[in-house]
């Protein structure tokens, strides 16, 4: 018995004490992780939506509610503009274009083509595509841990989507249109992230700024965008019940207020590839309320789901 001990006093000298898990240290990461859970509540919804509002027009409206709830978070909490030169403002606009007015329009258009699975399958590119434009622009490389944990989320969701479709969606197909309207959605929303990275990670701006200018950037290009595509004719689609108003307003609330500004809260404290690969675990972060709600999940979901968390580990303790 004594020998037992001594030798379990001997290991324990051994042994490493576990790193200081600051949560602090990882707000960038949980963010991402809430946004993810946000835009995985709403991509069913807009998919309804979708088949009463024009893709355009459905981002437009979902931006300006989301517009008035961050003004009056402002106002509310007595925000002033914060100080930045031209270049960084410039940045944040030209991010809100790429990724708000193309990159949510298109995906929006992909949804409607081959509904939610499909569209989330090809959007897993967006987090390789974001880490390699931050690798080469903003010279952010990722060490082995992170990478590994990278392909992991990216394997996980993938195997979680491409099961195949339950019958209410089975309706939707692969199309040629679809993909490429999905692949355009993913570089739009890479390319926006990366801008974003640049100009939050040396500054002092805070994420609902952020979130502010990225919204009216995009707006004013979809505003434009819409008023062409109306020519004269100025219609946006069946909203005309206050229900679908609401349901809009709404989801915009936690899809594009809370989402999009938990997001650039991501984009300021982490790098850009973990960031969007965070963001992109959607699919997985919902299979426990889709089993709450009764739907049968399969083994493959659920293992798909393992390898996608192990993949998260390999990124926290990176």
């Amino acid at each position: 018995m004594r020998c037992s001990l001594k030798r379990l006093l001997y290991f324990s000298r051994k042994i490493r004490p576990l790193p200081n898990m600051d949560i602090n240290s990882y707000r960038g990461e949980l963010a991402a992780l809430t946004s993810a859970l946000l835009w995985a509540l709403g991509a069913t919804i807009f998919t309804r939506l979708g088949q009463r509002v024009p893709p355009l027009a459905l981002n437009l409206l979902k931006g300006i509610a989301a517009i008035a709830f961050v003004l009056l978070t402002l106002w509310l909490r007595g925000d002033r503009v914060p100080a930045a030169d031209g270049i960084t403002w410039g940045l944040l606009a030209i991010s809100g274009i790429c990724g708000i007015s193309f990159g949510d329009t298109l995906f929006f258009a992909a949804l409607n083509r081959m509904g939610p699975r499909r569209t989330l399958l090809l959007q897993t590119a967006s987090p390789l595509l974001s880490a390699l434009l931050a690798w080469v622009f903003l010279r952010e490389p990722l060490g082995p841990l992170a990478g590994l944990g990278i392909v992991l989320v990216m394997f996980g969701v993938a195997g979680a989507i491409s099961e195949r479709s339950p019958p209410d969606v089975g309706a939707f197909q692969f199309t040629v249109a679809g993909v490429s309207f999905a692949l355009g959605a993913a570089l739009a929303q890479a390319v926006g992230a990366v801008l974003s990275r640049a100009a939050l990670a040396e500054t002092a701006i805070a994420p609902l700024w952020a979130t502010l200018v990225r919204l009216l950037a995009g707006e004013v290009v979809l505003l434009l965008g819409w008023g062409w595509q109306q020519r004269g004719k100025w219609t946006i689609g069946d909203i005309s019940s206050p229900r679908a108003i609401a349901t809009i307003a709404g989801t915009a609330f936690y899809t594009t207020y809370l989402a999009i500004w938990l997001q650039q809260t991501s984009l300021k404290f982490a790098p850009a590839g973990i960031s969007q690969t965070l963001s992109a675990t959607s699919p997985i972060l919902i299979l426990p309320l889709v089993a709450i709600l009764g739907e049968r999940v399969s083994w493959r979901a659920i293992g798909s789901a393992i390898v996608a968390f192990a993949g998260v580990a390999c990124i926290f303790w990176r």
